[in-house]
């Protein structure tokens, strides 16, 4: 471990400020391992005010990349690779498995590298078929040529670790403690009114079911607002479906938001809905439990995690039974939830990264 310390990390848009499950993970786990200096590749169309934070062991690399769907992830990671063999790093962390795919290269000048799956990409119905081809022929070349494999969903890696038993570790994604908030301000500047919405928190995507939550909502005189806190990835065409859909004007969208602004959110809310129809392991639903709120969320391997009551799920893609389910919830007066969050905090999974590496760099490998 002596000399080179520097862990470049690949596959992601960028952090703080920055929409996305990857990016909140790696915004949490890498400021608490001051032991590595960190080098993060970022896209610079998607870096927010609050993208300026200074870390002290993290050196940001800002490029200008492409927006343009299926290119972007492709062309920002293949010109990360290309400096970090100019620039070797004593190991690359590579995000997702479409990016590890470009990373290959680096290993075969005896850099390690480590990938963390966070979803299965190719059961999003934004990828055509061409695109889900190239991603499971990515996750293939990923598990055979990567070093660690890090699974978020351990019954993912259950798929694979008879296969690589030596490179599949579990650590899930963490939350931090929280302290719920009276301040109301940014709700009342979106009309938003206290434990009378039903909160969505995520990009606004196909994948994330939102279209089916807008019409279960509509259905449903119990459910009065639903205040969704995203924004698009690339298109409007999808918000503007959701809008179209609103005949009900039930529907308030505040954007991204982070921060105070999002703990207003949580701390004021009457219930979390996930209705997604894929997820790796969901960060919104470990912070909906950190501020004890009620939930519904689709009936997905990954929701299935931490072991919900059977009451709070419903079938993905299904608007009847999703409406159901949130009337099941309503019909209750609101009561804080407390649930078991145990080894979901980010120094535990911090310190087993940090084993993950240096086992790596310890070997040489």
């Amino acid at each position: 471990m002596r000399g080179n310390k520097t862990i470049a990390v690949l596959g992601i848009r960028g952090f703080p400020g920055v929409q996305g499950g990857v990016e909140t993970h790696c915004r949490h786990l890498y400021p608490l391992m001051p032991q590595y200096r960190f080098r993060v590749y970022r896209r610079k169309p998607y870096l927010t005010p609050q993208s300026r934070q200074h870390y002290d062991n993290i050196d940001f690399i800002d490029w200008a990349s492409t927006r343009v769907q299926g290119l972007e992830a492709a062309w920002h990671t293949l010109r990360a690779v290309l400096h970090c063999m100019a620039h070797r790093p004593a190991l690359v962390h590579v995000h997702n498995m479409g990016p590890a795919m470009l990373a290959l290269p680096v290993k075969l000048l005896g850099i390690p590298v480590v990938m963390t799956y966070h979803s299965v990409n190719y059961e999003h119905k934004k990828w055509g078929r061409l695109s889900r081809w190239l991603l499971r022929h990515s996750e293939r070349l990923s598990l055979r040529y990567c070093d660690r494999v890090i699974f978020v969903n351990r019954l993912r890696m259950s798929t694979f670790e008879d296969d690589y038993p030596d490179k599949c570790v579990c650590l899930p994604n963490g939350v931090d403690p929280v302290s719920p908030t009276a301040e109301t301000d940014f709700l009342d500047s979106h009309g938003i009114v206290p434990r009378h919405y039903v909160l969505a928190v995520g990009r606004i995507t196909p994948e994330k079911g939102l279209e089916h939550l807008v019409t279960a909502a509509t259905r449903s005189s119990q459910v009065e607002q639903v205040v969704i806190a995203g924004q698009c990835d690339n298109s409007d065409r999808y918000l503007q479906q959701l809008k179209d859909s609103d005949v009900k004007h039930k529907l308030v969208f505040t954007g991204y938001v982070d921060g105070d602004r999002l703990n207003q959110l949580y701390s004021h809310a009457r219930l979390l809905a996930l209705p997604s129809l894929s997820e790796g392991f969901p960060m919104v639903l470990l912070e909906a439990m950190a501020h004890r709120l009620p939930i519904v969320a689709s009936d997905l391997d990954a929701t299935r995690l931490v072991q919900l009551p059977d009451e709070c799920y419903c079938v993905p893609g299904d608007a009847l039974d999703l409406q159901r389910a949130l009337e099941r919830q309503l019909e209750c007066d609101f009561a804080p939830v407390h649930y078991d969050l145990t080894g979901y905090d980010w120094p535990t999974i911090a310190r087993r990264t940090k084993q993950v590496y240096d086992s790596l760099l310890s070997s040489g490998r």
